[in-house]
């Protein structure tokens, strides 16, 4: 059985995975995910916020994905504040129009995003410098049942399905039988991988890599336009 030989690990920025359950809301975990590990210490922040402020600028109903430039607009001018101002809705809402966040949702924090060049050097650079970063992929099916090492690496007749779309946050790197692997942080609960997680190896990530994105300084005062 492979191994992985580790060589920068993220995971103790971050705290339990959390599961986005059957809505389609991965890019708010992902972006919400590394937005909290980039803050002192681990508190959760609310992906149905962050979620709400991207689907709002582009009038995308909560029955479909968010778009990463809206949600790096929504963390840079909107914010999103901590999970408890305003829980994961477990179901999505049946009519946008009633689909609004509490009135005080508490502090919110505000923070710059920028896409960057799509590359597992990319990557590594970024987890090297202490940094996660959001991984936006296609997927195919040996992503969907990772085996008992955590280590998904594509099948001999595996393609990409480009229609399957998915955000997961890069929190670390290794290698495994000589050839570089990432690792991601999901959120589709712990009984994914190893308790959430997965080592994804070059080959199969490089042709399935589609954007990355890093969320950079923090952005303090109410009008976070200007700061921008």
């Amino acid at each position: 059985m492979s191994e992985v030989a580790v060589e920068c690990d993220l995971g103790s920025l971050f705290g339990d995975v959390r599961d986005q359950g059957d809505r389609p809301t991965c890019l708010a975990f992902a972006a919400s995910d590394a937005h909290a590990a980039l803050r002192a210490g681990w508190e959760p922040l609310s992906c149905e916020y962050a979620f709400y402020q991207a689907q709002r600028r582009s009038n995308r109903p909560p029955k479909v994905g968010a778009l990463l430039p809206d949600m790096l607009d929504a963390l840079r001018d909107d914010g999103q504040p901590q999970e408890e101002g305003w829980p994961y809705l477990h179901a999505t809402p049946p009519d946008g129009a009633d689909w609004s966040p509490p009135e005080d949702v508490g502090e919110i924090y505000r923070r710059l995003g920028t896409v960057r060049p799509e590359s597992v050097d990319e990557i590594l650079q970024s987890l090297d410098a202490g940094k996660p970063i959001m991984v936006l992929m296609t997927l195919s099916r040996s992503f969907y049942s990772p085996p008992e090492s955590g280590i998904i690496k594509p099948q001999p007749d595996e393609q990409p399905i480009f229609s399957l779309r998915h955000a997961v946050v890069a929190i670390g790197h290794g290698l495994v039988d000589g050839e570089r692997a990432i690792l991601v942080r999901n959120s589709w609960g712990e009984d994914w991988g190893l308790r959430g997680c997965a080592w994804l190896t070059e080959s199969f990530l490089t042709p399935r890599l589609m954007r990355l994105a890093a969320l950079t300084e923090e952005i303090n005062g109410p009008d976070a336009r200007q700061a921008a």
